[in-house]
């Protein structure tokens, strides 16, 4: 089984946004942050939850059909539109999310409070800032 968490963060005066990911499997953390493509907060926790997933693939590899996945995100958009598996301006979004979840045997996504996802809301900021830098060249 893993667990994943994602969150996303974007500076609404550039667009820039980048992603927290934590995954957690058999004992062990990663922690992921990666750029993202420009553009608002909603799509970027879209964005935030497609990467998550592409690393986990990676990670599980052969073996993702066997495991379940928990994921938890604190976007109540990404979370309301799994359970939905539809978002009204979203949607190309959406279908490239579930295309990935498809690969896990089951996927339990759950939507928490920003407080309760302190690991990847701090990953988002630290790349979100990174990606700044490396934009700016300062």
């Amino acid at each position: 089984m893993f667990t994943l968490y994602t969150d996303a963060a974007t500076d609404n005066n550039t667009t820039l946004s980048a992603a927290g990911i934590l995954i957690l499997h058999n004992g062990r953390q990663t922690q992921l942050k990666a750029p993202l493509p420009n553009g608002n907060n909603h799509q970027a926790e879209f964005h935030a939850a497609i990467t998550g997933f592409e690393e986990l693939l990676k990670i599980a590899g052969d073996d993702a059909p066997d495991n379940t996945v928990l994921y938890y995100t604190d976007s109540k958009i990404v979370a309301d539109s799994v359970a939905k598996q539809y978002a009204k301006h979203y949607q190309p979004l959406v279908d490239a999310l579930m295309a990935l979840q498809a690969h896990f045997s089951v996927v339990v996504t759950n939507w928490i409070p920003e407080k309760q996802n302190q690991g990847a809301h701090n990953l988002a900021q630290q790349a979100l800032k990174q990606h700044r830098t490396h934009v700016s060249g300062k």
